[in-house]
């Protein structure tokens, strides 16, 4: 059987994208620990506890430890339905102005000429992220992130989709290509740099940790915006301060989106920036075309 694809095409006006880590990113503390773990009869730190013991002791991916355990601990206590995830993922608590931050910066976005997109990319749950209240708003344009698969009644029974730290690498190429689908092929094809839909340097990564790490470099090297956020509440600054010792970002600041602080500033100077390069691009892609035509 074969598939079509919708696949988004280049655009006359320039296309940022921002691709946010979730949990200690836009959320204070990991999805799970805001509710289902609890309600699982579990204490937090036991539950991460037990699953990265499962997964060294097991060879295994810690993204799919930490599914299996989800599932387990639920047995005999509670059905996991995509439904059921959602509703916890509700309680998700967010930071300071991230409940507005998506319509501001689009409207600015919009204002300067450059069309701005929004994506998840994160080894937590899809489901979770699907039922906060920023996404039930259609605010993100793509939600890569660890998933299940459902029975015929529903019900949770095996990982679909389990994105770590390193293959959350392959959707920053969809997006620069636009073949968002985690299952279109296409995206090994070969294409011209001119045709990428967001080429690298308008792509913008924002995470908290080492697990961002492998697109916060592939970001950096390829000419982009790499940002560390910090919990604004404990102002622990050492990650951050050591990923940019290491040139893993450009910037950081404190996860705090609401309009005019550091945060907010900074991707509005990116946005300036965008604008102001894609011009020079464009004259310099005038000029090639000219030149190879003669």
């Amino acid at each position: 059987m074969e598939y079509n694809f919708v696949r988004k095409v280049k655009e006359k006006d320039p296309v940022l994208a921002i691709c946010y880590d979730f949990d200690k990113t836009l959320s204070p503390d990991d999805m799970q620990a805001q509710g289902y773990i609890q309600a699982m009869g579990s204490n937090v730190e036991d539950f991460w506890q037990v699953s990265n013991d499962l997964a060294m002791k097991n060879g295994m991916d810690a993204n799919l430890a930490y599914m299996y355990l989800m599932l387990n601990r639920a047995y005999g206590k509670q059905y996991i339905t995509r439904e059921v995830l959602e509703e916890y993922g509700s309680q998700v608590r967010l930071f300071n102005g991230v409940e507005t931050w998506f319509d501001r910066i689009n409207e600015y976005g919009k204002a300067h000429g450059v069309i701005v997109e929004h994506y998840i990319i994160s080894s937590g749950l899809k489901e979770m992220i699907e039922g906060t209240s920023i996404a039930k708003r259609g605010v993100f344009s793509g939600v890569y992130a660890s998933s299940f698969l459902y029975d015929k009644s529903g019900v949770a029974v095996w990982p679909a989709q389990a994105v770590n730290y390193t293959n959350k690498t392959q959707f920053l190429f969809r997006i620069e290509k636009g073949m968002l689908d985690v299952n279109d092929q296409g995206i090994n094809d070969y294409f011209p740099v001119s045709e990428f839909r967001v080429p690298f340097r308008n792509i913008v990564y924002i995470g908290d940790s080492a697990t961002d790490i492998p697109c916060m470099k592939l970001v950096n090297v390829y000419g982009g915006h790499a940002i560390g956020v910090y919990n604004p509440a404990n102002n622990n600054r050492a990650k951050v301060y050591r990923m940019l010792k290491d040139n893993r970002i450009r910037f950081f600041a404190a996860a705090d989106y609401s309009e005019g602080k550091e945060l907010d500033l900074l991707i509005k100077s990116i946005i300036d920036k965008t604008i102001s390069y894609e011009k020079l691009e464009n004259i310099h892609l005038v000029n090639e075309k000219e030149a190879f035509s003669s």
